[in-house]
């Protein structure tokens, strides 16, 4: 059989962009990482080229990461792999899958249209509309509808007079015309990543707090941990991400007093909480399942 032409979309030196091509190039004998601030889609010519290589030409692109920060330019970004797609180029996951995640609010209109319980959320671009949600909501986070790891979030109380929460408002407006408000939950010090591959469950990891910060991320100082989530709250996980059809994702779930909730469906997944928290390779796995399918 030919060798294989998988590349990697990602940030060219970052850990879990390497190790990907890594486990590709162990299996193939083939590596390219592309990075897609350096891609030129050219329509006529019908070409998607990075440094001299055309990537239509390739048997299958894995994206890992598609820009260090989200923002509405990411989206073109994914529009240009899908034009790869229709060249017969296969994407794991999918173009549109990927372009229904990378806004927040997107995500989770699509949750909410198959029922999965998420915290209370208000969406809005009027500042009366918004004080009145963080009014009811007692405390609310307020989410960029680009970013990841909780980066440009913050949390507004509703214990102030309705000047100064009026002013917080308008300072998160100015750089998010389109407030995502939602109701803070009291999380038990830690949440989960739930990781699967084609759909298939693979474990679970969780990100434990290691401070007095309102979220567990790691940009936070949180820890990896193993999750041994129950039944029930797995059956819930997978329901959530078999709604965007993705090849390989985590899903962001939380324990509440009322049960578990989603908070988002990841569109590229984590490999280092995977690898720390719960010892899944899923840089391994994920070429492997990449090239069985290509295969097929």
């Amino acid at each position: 059989m030919p060798e294989l032409k998988i590349a990697v979309v990602g940030i060219p030196g970052k850990w879990s962009t390497e190790v990907l091509a890594d486990a590709l190039e162990a299996q193939t004998g083939f590596r390219l990482v592309v990075d897609m601030a350096e891609v030129s889609l050219d329509l006529s010519l019908g070409a998607l080229m990075y440094r001299g290589a055309n990537l239509c030409d390739l048997d299958g692109i894995v994206v890992k990461k598609i820009s260090a920060e989200y923002n509405p330019d990411t989206l073109n970004r994914l529009e240009m792999l899908r034009f790869a797609e229709a060249k017969g180029v296969r994407v794991f996951s999918p173009a549109s899958s990927m372009l229904g995640l990378i806004n927040r609010l997107s995500c989770t209109v699509t949750l909410r249209q198959h029922d999965i319980p998420m915290p209370d959320t208000v969406v809005t671009e009027d500042i009366d509309e918004a004080m009145f949600a963080v009014r009811s909501f007692s405390e609310a986070v307020c989410k960029p509808l680009f970013s990841t790891k909780a980066r440009g979030m913050c949390v507004i109380d509703a214990n102030q007079s309705d000047e100064a929460l009026a002013a917080e408002l308008r300072a998160f407006q100015a750089l998010n015309p389109v407030m995502y408000l939602q109701r803070k939950i009291e999380l038990p010090g830690r949440d989960m990543g739930m990781v699967f591959l084609g759909g298939e469950y693979l474990g679970s990891y969780a990100r434990v707090s290691q401070s007095d910060s309102w979220n567990t991320t790691i940009n936070s100082g949180g820890r990896y941990a193993l999750a041994e989530p129950p039944a029930t709250t797995i059956a819930m996980a997978q329901r959530a991400q078999a709604a965007f059809d993705l090849d390989f994702t985590t899903v962001d779930v939380a324990d509440t007093d009322n049960g578990p909730i989603v908070f988002e469906v990841s569109a590229f997944g984590g490999f280092r909480g995977a690898l720390d928290g719960a010892g899944i390779d899923a840089a391994t796995l994920y070429s492997k399942y990449a090239i069985e399918k290509i295969q097929i």
